[in-house]
């Protein structure tokens, strides 16, 4: 039996930290106390003192690049990022090569992930404008949900159909994730930009061109859509000030039928820093203006966003260091995103207990996920031990992402993750990931 004992540590679950232990034995979580005394000789004992013990954090949107495009990541290389930035499970996008919208597709890419994730894992089913059959094959117990790009984004997937999108929103039970952005908003900025600039746009102007008006336009029509059908919506990445009224903190997550979700680079970063990141930060939707941003962080505080997330995106130096219009948008974040939330706690923005509650337990409750999120007797054993007092410096030789680089180079992080279990093994200890695949795929109470 594989026991292990974390003693001495700030359990940080469900709004409380309260000193304690917790036992591990095998794959799940057995004992939480204020002591508990090893039962076995060969039991492992680690001493957390000084640490926070947070459940594993839960990526509701990542870009693993496998298959098709793994000169970028793939599932092995960038789940081993994943546990060493202590998020231990991930629901992955279906923009592939080919695109994950048939179930044979998807299933290809659970084969790939049962022999190579480091994390547990799901992935979302791709729609079209012509794929509804394929959809409603969807198996709601282990698949995450359905995913539309109503932007055009990396890859091919644009759903520009209104008759289209009115037949997903009217016949799935599932819940349906958008990246939402109004296409023919963005195409009119973009030419108006051409006109002035020619092929060397500056990359300033990225959030004139996946403007404001974008996402808000596409935004207001697809919650007026899921309104009327009832559908399950997600709103990924939200970035603009503007659409944050369009979202509500007066009923509980779990009685919400329309959710949103905000991702790292939103948070920390904002229009200012084109000037010395250029394309490095070139995401879509776009980074904006630091009074969106701002606004961004009170949402989030006050419950109308409801996620924290990545929206992890490799590309290689490479293709990033082409003029604007040839380089493609997004970036790797997962090895750093709970390091620099941790980093916004220093700094005054947030609590713990409100970092784990969007990192955490609520993607967790969003997707009904089994077991997972939370630091509970009987749920597996994903956990997370961070010394919010260890600093260390984001350098090219630790950073575990295939592409090799991040927005986040030569930033010094107060806080490290010092240990990541992943259905109870010691996966990641101190810059060091042990090559054990032990990832499983989720499963959902649905």
């Amino acid at each position: 039996m594989n026991t292990v004992l974390i003693k001495n540590a700030k359990i940080v679950n469900e709004g409380k930290i309260f000193e304690g232990d917790v036992l591990i034995e095998n794959e799940y979580i057995v004992e939480i106390a204020e002591s508990i005394s090893p039962k076995l000789a060969n039991c492992k004992i680690i001493d957390a003192e000084g640490s926070y013990l947070i459940p594993g954090a839960i990526d509701d949107q990542v870009h693993f690049r496998e298959p098709g495009l793994t000169h970028k990541g793939d599932i092995a290389s960038e789940s081993r990022a994943a546990v060493a930035g202590g998020i231990t499970s991930y629901i992955e996008q279906p923009n592939t090569v080919p695109n994950a919208v048939t179930q044979e597709i998807l299933e290809e890419k659970y084969k790939i992930a049962a022999k190579n994730s480091y994390a547990n894992y799901s992935f979302m089913m791709g729609g079209t404008n012509d794929n509804l059959e394929e959809l409603l094959k969807t198996n709601p117990k282990n698949v995450a949900g359905i995913k539309l790009f109503l932007g055009s984004s990396t890859g091919d997937m644009l759903v520009d159909s209104s008759e289209a999108l009115e037949k997903i929103f009217s016949n799935t039970k599932l819940l349906i994730a958008v990246h939402s952005e109004d296409e023919n908003t963005v195409k009119a900025n973009l030419e108006r930009f051409k006109l002035q600039f020619g092929e060397d746009i500056p990359v300033k102007y990225h959030p004139e061109i996946r403007s404001v008006e974008a996402c808000y336009k596409s935004t207001v029509k697809i919650i007026e859509l899921a309104k009327r059908t009832g559908a399950r919506l997600h709103v990924f990445h939200i970035s603009t000030a503007k659409e944050l009224d369009l979202f509500t903190n007066k009923i509980p997550l779990e009685e919400k039928q329309i959710t949103a979700e905000v991702c790292i680079h939103h948070l920390w970063f904002s229009d200012e820093d084109y000037a010395t990141k250029g394309n490095l930060i070139k995401w879509n939707p776009a980074i904006k203006s630091a009074d969106d941003r701002k606004a961004l962080w009170e949402a989030l505080l006050d419950d109308r966003i409801d996620v924290i997330a990545t929206d992890h995106a490799p590309h290689t130096l490479e293709e990033k260091n082409q003029t604007y219009l040839k380089a493609p948008s997004g970036g790797p974040l997962v090895q750093h995103a709970v390091v620099a939330m941790f980093e916004a706690y220093h700094q005054g923005k947030i609590s713990i207990e409100k970092i784990v509650e969007k990192m955490c337990h609520n993607p967790a409750t969003i997707f009904k996920i089994e077991k997972r999120g939370f630091i509970k007797e009987g749920f597996y054993a994903d956990l997370v031990i961070v010394n919010p007092g260890l600093p260390w410096n984001v350098k090219r030789e630790n950073i575990l992402a295939k592409c090799g680089w991040s927005p986040f180079e030569g930033y010094n992080f107060k806080s490290r993750i010092t240990h990541t279990f992943v259905n109870g093994e010691l996966v990641y200890q101190n810059f060091k990931v042990k090559e054990v695949p032990v990832g499983k795929r989720l499963l959902f109470n649905r």
